[in-house]
């Protein structure tokens, strides 16, 4: 993953799920490091936005969950990455979700994760898959909102 990677403030509210008024505070209150490109743009860093969240995430309200289906796609960012000889735990969030995945170490070194990577957590009863985006194609995120 390349280590300039950056993220618009509209890509950083819909990862966490919330508002890019949200960010936008978040970031004058200086909670959030972003920086301004030479077109005035704001952005924040993958590293400092998968710190972010990790942080975000442990303070986070638990939400209480009337229906679900067995199958669920949670977009976010990958925080934290362990591996020892064998095996990963990956750990991604998903707006106020935190989801860790474990896997061989294989796998996780065949898609190289890392901290500060778009990765999707793909949960089908008890196993979380991690799905990354085609490399080949810019995805745009959206907000809701």
């Amino acid at each position: 993953m390349p280590k300039d990677r950056t993220f618009r403030l509209g890509e950083v509210a819909t990862l966490l799920g919330v508002s890019s008024d949200t960010v936008r505070r978040w970031a004058d209150a200086g909670r959030l490091a972003a920086r301004r490109t030479k077109r005035g743009e704001r952005r924040v860093g993958a590293a400092a936005l998968a710190r972010f969240a990790a942080e975000l995430g442990s303070t986070a309200e638990p939400s209480t969950v009337v229906r679900q289906s067995a199958r669920n796609r949670f977009p976010g960012i990958i925080t934290r990455v362990t591996k020892d000889r064998v095996a990963a735990q990956v750990e991604i969030q998903a707006g106020p979700h935190r989801l860790v995945s474990l896997m061989t170490r294989e796998a996780a070194d065949e898609l190289g994760l890392a901290p500060g990577q778009l990765a999707s957590a793909v949960v089908k009863a008890t196993n979380v898959v991690i799905e990354l985006p085609e490399p080949a194609r810019r995805t745009r995120l959206r907000s809701a909102g």
